[in-house]
């Protein structure tokens, strides 16, 4: 979404900034005929019968406002039709083709018809279903607009420079289609139409099997159908043959409609075919005739115009090798010229790079110098304090020595006499022990002669009872 509104932002800038930015809209399904476009046919209501899913409506728009409708085959790669309203004859405009993005990617969200170039690596399938600049370019044939730019004034002409407006045309078929729908819509219709905002256009093709490159349906028949739509109205057909470049046949809508698709209706109700005035078509119908008429003198008068091209060719023969002469010394001049001016940029280029290159080392040796210097600066007080912080720390170093060494010193005579000191304590409080231990030897000595002495007399007294026992007769209670 948010890419979404960035492009559109950029459109509608290049809308404002750029006049010549056009774009277009495809209809959807939901849609009810072209949208905005019905304002292109009679009543609003677009032709039916083209009912195939492969044709895609769209809605011309340029600056935010319709400008014709257009429907467009996806299987042929050419418009159909395109409806359209005279608005004013212009000057031939600056061909800027565009194409339309969304019926090849209807999901990349664009909304606008935009230059090929811009979308060619961000669409996908671009060209998978409308034709392509591509497919027109070495097939010898040109991009044919349906709705002519010469019967649109500025803003509208800028619209018809879209490549589904187009059609493949030789180039000689492409002029002389365009000359005779607008001869007749300027000196035909348009002076019979009492009312000249509600002449609906309407100029179609016949896709044929021949195609261009394989892809681009080549038309097999060219047809203006014209509707009249007020007081005194009338209706129009006019066919051209493709293979007969000076045709132009007027018929009726109605049988107009019979050489295209089946059940096809051009214009609601037949634009009153049925009611028209005779008066205004039989005016309308000679108008076409003289303009008929006229083409086909002006090409049986081509024989003076033909024979002065062929002086032309001859003088252009013969002058050709002077015009090659001049073209080579041009050539040769235009290329001392420029070595010339060649010579004198490597030159200039080899000075002021020498300049340059010596100003640079000047400048390096510089910095480096000042470098070198700021360091030395630097590295001054920096070494101060360090040997400051060595001799200090060396002092302390040499206080804990002798503070070491003299701890040690003492520790030796101190030690002594510590024990010295503590040696009576210790006999004196040693002496209880010994009398004690001595005292307990010898009550333990004592008690141990007591213990055999009584353990000796215990025994004699046993061997004694015992042998008084084994040797003396017993002696009765009587004796």
């Amino acid at each position: 979404r948010e890419w979404t509104m960035k492009t559109s932002i950029v459109f509608l800038l290049c809308v404002s900034v750029f006049p010549g930015f056009s774009h277009g809209r495809v209809v959807g399904e939901d849609e009810a005929g072209f949208a905005e476009c019905n304002v292109f046919f009679p009543g609003q209501v677009p032709p039916e019968g083209f009912t195939e899913p492969f044709h895609v409506k769209i809605c011309q728009q340029y600056n935010k406002e319709p400008r014709f409708a257009t429907l467009y085959s996806t299987k042929d790669k050419i418009p159909l039709y395109s409806a359209f309203k005279y608005t004013k004859s212009a000057q031939n405009e600056e061909e800027n083709w565009l194409v339309e993005p969304q019926i090849d990617d209807p999901k990349n969200g664009l909304r606008e018809m935009v230059h090929e170039a811009d979308v060619a690596a961000t669409v996908a399938n671009l060209g998978a279903n409308q034709a392509l600049t591509s497919d027109y370019v070495g097939s010898g044939y040109e991009r044919g607009l349906l709705n002519p730019s010469l019967l649109n004034e500025e803003d509208f002409q800028v619209a018809t420079y879209t490549l589904t407006n187009t059609v493949p045309l030789s180039p000689s078929l492409s002029k002389s289609w365009h000359s005779h729908v607008k001869m007749v819509v300027e000196h035909a219709l348009v002076p019979h139409c009492s009312k000249k905002d509600h002449l609906y256009l309407l100029a179609g093709a016949i896709p044929s099997s021949v195609r261009v490159k394989g892809k681009v349906s080549v038309p097999e028949t060219l047809w203006l159908a014209a509707c009249c739509d007020a007081p005194e109205g009338w209706s129009l057909g006019l066919v051209k043959k493709v293979n007969d470049e000076n045709s132009l046949e007027d018929l009726t809508v109605g049988q107009l409609e019979k050489q295209l698709l089946a059940g096809v209706h051009l214009f609601k109700g037949s634009c009153g075919e049925d009611n028209q005035s005779q008066e205004k078509t039989e005016a309308v119908l000679q108008a076409v005739s003289q303009i008929q008429s006229g083409e086909q003198v002006g090409t049986s008068d081509n024989q003076e115009v033909k024979d002065s091209s062929l002086v032309r060719k001859v003088a252009g023969i013969i002058a050709t090798p002077f015009i090659k002469l001049l073209e080579l010394l041009i050539y040769v001049f235009v290329e001392l010229v420029k070595f010339v001016f060649y010579f004198l940029w490597l030159v200039v280029k080899r000075v002021v790079g020498t300049v340059l290159d010596g100003v640079s080392s000047l400048w390096n040796g510089l910095v480096s110098y000042l470098k070198a210097i700021s360091m030395v600066l630097i590295s001054i007080p920096y070494d101060v304090g360090r040997v400051i912080i060595n001799i200090f720390l060396g002092f302390l170093q040499l206080v804990q020595d002798v503070a070491s060494l003299t701890y040690r010193i003492l520790c030796i005579p101190m030690g002594f006499v510590l024990h010295l000191a503590a040696f009576p304590y210790h006999s004196i409080c040693a002496i209880p022990s010994v009398l004690k231990d001595v005292a307990t030897g010898i009550w333990g000595t004592f008690s141990l002669v007591i213990d055999a002495t009584a353990a000796l007399l215990h025994g004699f007294y046993y061997l004694a009872s015992h042998i008084v026992k084994r040797f003396v007769p017993k002696v009765s209670s009587d004796d």
